[in-house]
């Protein structure tokens, strides 16, 4: 699943190719939205803003309509020249704008909704969401209210995929960030205090902010789908097990992270 940092780094090249623009050609290809109308919709506004919020992008074009993406498991963006290759199947295109010279091309967006700005202020779904983990500034007081708010016996690692709790934070950097601070993500959120936690947060923010800058290649993968191998830091082997309500696949050391 693409993470904050996939999202941000997707929102600062759309920005940089397509705001100030108006869409010369806006194609829908996708047939749940072939009869929405956007490109009438869109048709003549100009891209003003393009912002991320943890795994949400926003595309905000005059007149009040913002164009919202979540790509959950399978979705991307591409940002390229006009006329260059696609790295996936046009049939999997979801939506393309395309203005000066660029495109930016959403691929299987299981979200993907054309709404108005108020409503981009208030559903529930993005009014809720906690503080991105690398956005601007991250209040650390907000962050530490909502996880302490959840439940007690949550273990740390899947609490720190609550986008209600910190917004960005995906199954990799959860488990590289346990890493960093030393954290067993096993432990029950109550256990861990609030040091801990942050230490883990500020890691994810670092490198988090850095992949946003450089892109995928500054991941880190000390333990992430390193299952069976030995620790980078103290040679035991590194295990994997599912965790949480959805049992997503945690990586961990258990001789370093305690």
């Amino acid at each position: 699943m693409p993470e904050g940092d996939a999202i941000h780094h997707a929102a600062d090249q759309i920005r940089e190719a397509l705001v100030g623009l108006v869409p010369e050609r806006i194609l829908t290809p996708q047939p749940r939205h072939r009869l929405d109308r956007w490109p009438e919709k869109l048709g003549g506004r100009a891209l003003g803003e393009v912002d991320a919020h943890g795994k949400h992008l926003f595309l905000r074009f005059e007149g009040g309509l913002t164009v919202h993406s979540h790509l959950r498991l399978t979705g991307s963006w591409e940002v390229h020249r006009e006329g260059s290759p696609w790295h996936r199947a046009g049939r999997r295109a979801w939506l393309v704008l395309a203005a000066g010279g660029w495109e930016a091309v959403e691929f299987n967006g299981p979200v993907l909704e054309l709404m108005s700005d108020r409503r981009a202020r208030t559903d529930p779904r993005l009014a809720d969401l906690g503080p991105d983990v690398i956005g601007e500034s991250f209040d650390e007081g907000r962050f530490l209210t909502r996880l302490r708010e959840d439940d007690p016996t949550r273990p740390i690692g899947d609490a720190l995929l609550n986008q209600r709790t910190v917004a960005g934070i995906g199954n990799i950097w959860k488990a590289e960030c346990c890493f960093a601070a030393a954290l067993d993500p096993w432990r029950a959120t109550a256990e861990v205090d609030d040091a801990e936690v942050l230490s883990a947060v500020a890691f994810a923010r670092e490198r988090m902010t850095q992949s946003a800058r450089e892109g995928a290649p500054a991941s880190p993968r000390a333990v992430y789908s390193r299952a069976g191998r030995p620790c980078p830091r103290c040679g035991s082997t590194i295990r994997r097990q599912g965790q949480g309500d959805d049992n997503r696949t945690t990586f961990w050391c258990p001789g370093c992270q305690l």
